[in-house]
């Protein structure tokens, strides 16, 4: 999750919302990503979306089967379906997402749709606070700006 967060920071750098993600098969991160929407101008480039890509291409695969991954943000509900349909096995989150969360806040998928692949979902709250932080700060900032 640490990395996640070192992700989260990147996308900060370049002013899009900081969330980060890794996806790690075997021990080992096989790819990060960073939300890139601001960056590339592009809404569908969230932190998964960009992990996900990264890692099936780097392993030539459409199934990630066999990987985890770890986001420092509870998923969005496209981010949650990705996940789905590239059959990660687990998902790991940091801080919880009230108003866009798609697993456990708001919409809630592997819930409510029939999904052939479900992950196993498990929040790590010990760095929820760090994460939660570091998104207070840039909408404070982003605030801040428009004034």
């Amino acid at each position: 999750m640490k990395q996640a967060l070192i992700s989260a920071k990147k996308a900060y750098q370049h002013d899009d919302v900081p969330i980060g993600a890794v996806i790690v098969r075997g021990g080992k991160i096989i790819a990060r990503g960073e939300n890139m929407v601001q960056k590339k101008k592009n809404p569908t480039l969230h932190a998964e979306i960009v992990a996900i890509n990264r890692a099936c291409k780097k392993l030539g695969v459409k199934f990630l089967d066999d990987c985890d991954i770890y986001v420092s943000l509870e998923p969005c509900a496209m981010c949650a379906t990705a996940i789905s349909l590239a059959r990660i096995q687990n998902v790991f989150f940091a801080a919880a997402d009230e108003k866009g969360g798609g697993i456990t806040s708001n919409a809630r998928v592997y819930d409510t749709d029939k999904h052939l692949w479900l992950p196993a979902v498990r929040q790590l709250p010990e760095y929820a606070d760090e994460s939660a932080k570091l998104l207070r700060e840039f909408f404070a900032k982003r605030r801040k700006k428009s004034e």
